[in-house]
């Protein structure tokens, strides 16, 4: 089904900078909002309920799958996550644009659903670089980057099931790319005729 809507698939491997970019995305475009995953993982520093993330029990997010709420959902560093299907549905309906940021299997099974859905893949510059970003925050133990790093190899492997590719070397400039990206795909055919149906259809173009 088409929405008027576009829908904006961000993912990364840990301490790429994927939370950072899509932040600075929001505070410079009011016409982009996030879409607010479930987990099971507990809130990390200022993170609140609501905001980042919605911070469900284990017994909470296994009545959710059972009741088909997700649209996708999966096991990541283990902790799972997943995406209201209704939540992303009524926005892009309402004609938003709904940026979501997930992991690469979240990002493929979304794009089976919603077919229009644009997947983008943040990449390090380096693997080197990617570890000294995870050690800089401060938030995980010697084995758990490990793991992270494990699978970061795991998961940029997928790259090229993405629709966009950005390397964060430079913060400025990753934006930038993020920031053309959105505006390219709100100007591509497919979506102006979602988006702008009465125009088109006044100047009768079909």
């Amino acid at each position: 089904m088409d929405y008027p809507g576009n829908l904006f698939v961000v993912a990364a491997p840990s301490g790429a900078g994927k939370s950072s970019l899509v932040k600075a995305l929001l505070e410079l475009d009011s016409r982009v909002q996030p879409s607010v995953s479930h987990t099971t993982r507990p809130p990390r520093g200022q993170e609140k309920h609501g905001r980042e993330y919605f911070f469900v029990p284990e017994l909470e997010f296994d009545q959710m799958v059972l009741a088909g709420a997700f649209v996708e959902w999966a096991h990541v560093h283990g902790q799972r996550y997943g995406t209201s299907r209704r939540a992303i549905e009524e926005r892009i309906a309402q004609g938003a644009d709904v940026i979501l940021e997930i992991d690469f299997q979240g990002a493929l099974q979304i794009k089976r659903i919603f077919t229009n859905a644009v997947l983008i893949f943040i990449l390090p510059p380096s693997f080197e670089e990617l570890r000294a970003r995870l050690e800089r925050r401060g938030e995980d133990s010697p084995e758990v980057i490990d793991l992270r790093l494990k699978n970061a190899e795991i998961e940029m492997a997928q790259v090229r099931e993405f629709d966009f590719v950005i390397i964060n070397e430079l913060f400025e400039r990753a934006l930038f790319d993020l920031k053309a990206i959105v505006h390219a795909q709100r100007l591509k055919f497919s979506a102006q005729g979602r988006a702008r149906a009465d125009t088109f259809k006044a100047l009768k173009i079909t």
